[in-house]
């Protein structure tokens, strides 16, 4: 059951992100998404959906870092 919910719940915080005007924000909510795919992948023992999430969160997060370093 609660593997179901976070396979519907992490495509729609995935899709939801898309929605935001703010790359900040799109990829904070992006990340999340990617950490609901990652856990879904692994409890399904689907490796490539969770390996393949786990880099784009890694990209996100190299993003987010760098913005936040050039602002100060």
């Amino acid at each position: 059951m609660i593997v179901d919910v976070i396979g519907y719940l992490a495509p729609a915080v995935l899709v939801a992100s898309f929605f935001f005007k703010n790359v900040a924000t799109l990829r904070c909510v992006n990340t999340v998404g990617c950490i609901l795919f990652i856990a879904y992948g692994l409890l399904i023992a689907a490796y490539p959906v969770a390996i393949a999430n786990a880099i784009i969160a890694i990209a996100n997060g190299y993003h987010l870092t760098r913005r936040k370093a050039r602002k100060s």
